[in-house]
């Protein structure tokens, strides 16, 4: 198994388990403007202490300086994005659409940055549409049709926009970005990102012990997740790597069912199986 295989692996297990804990913030009624500030100021600070105990210096060359910033728009909308549609649909069918972004980054590597593409990852696309349309017939007991096909929309724009995050990070590393450089601005964005629409979009600025308390575990788990997925893009192709990571909306479908947050069906289960099976496909190189 390779290294960045393994980084990989790492990011799919926190991703899994910090997808539960944004849709437990989400059902709340919480900000998750503040929700983003928060962790992106945790996270800001936790990259400065990284880069210090690994005596690498920071590095703000041009690459680093405009596809980090360009990195950090497209993860910040991607997560509100995610936050909002948690918010309203099930983790399953949130998360299956946020991390089949798989496709966008196979696409958009290929036009992009030359990888390579086969028939197998077409087949792997195919797999990938049939298992949101799974998803979807799998919620269709539900009354407020209109509300499931418009948050669905929002979390198929959220796995676009997380797309272009990894592929811009890639690009910046080809460029010659530093990647302790680039997640600080990444992690910046998140604090003014998640300000400006706590404050424009939700009209409150507030912290409160519970929000820390949320803020304080998703840190953790997002600290872990991009450094690892950072390492693993870093050491492997886009096209690769992050298919492997995007494999998290299995765990958290295991850990919703097993919190009684929603119930497993055959919709459900052919869904997940697709899903495994497009990623599997869009993975080989």
């Amino acid at each position: 198994m390779s290294l960045a295989v393994v980084f990989a692996l790492l990011s799919l297990i926190l991703s899994g388990v910090n997808d539960i804990v944004f849709k437990i913030y989400s059902v709340g009624g919480r900000s998750r403007g503040m929700l983003l500030f928060g962790v992106g100021l945790i996270w800001t600070l936790s990259q400065l202490g990284i880069a210090q105990i690994q005596g690498t210096p920071l590095e703000f060359n041009q690459a680093t300086l405009s596809f980090g910033l360009m990195a950090g728009v497209f993860l910040t909308l991607s997560n509100l994005m995610l936050l909002e549609s948690l918010g309203s649909i099930e983790v399953s069918l949130a998360t299956t659409i946020y991390r089949l972004n798989t496709i966008g980054v196979v696409l958009l590597s290929y036009f992009l940055l030359h990888e390579s593409f086969g028939w197998l990852k077409g087949i792997g696309i195919s797999l990938g549409l049939i298992a949101v349309f799974f998803l979807y017939k799998s919620q269709n007991h539900q009354t407020h049709q209109k509300q499931l096909l418009l948050f669905m929309g929002v979390a198929g724009v959220a796995s676009l926009l997380r797309a272009s995050y990894g592929i811009s990070s890639k690009a910046g590393f080809l460029d010659g970005a530093d990647r302790n450089s680039m997640l600080i601005i990444i992690s910046a964005s998140w604090v003014v990102g998640g300000a400006i629409y706590a404050i424009l979009r939700e009209k409150r600025f507030r912290i409160t012990w519970e929000k820390a308390r949320f803020i304080l575990i998703s840190s953790v788990l997002i600290v872990g997740i991009v450094n690892f997925l950072m390492l693993a893009i870093e050491h492997g192709e886009a096209s690769t790597v992050i298919p492997i990571a995007n494999m998290s909306f299995v765990i958290a479908l295991l850990l919703s069912v097993a919190l009684k947050m929603e119930k497993m069906n055959m919709m459900k289960l052919g869904a997940i199986t697709c899903a495994i099976g497009s990623i599997l496909l869009l993975s080989q190189s």
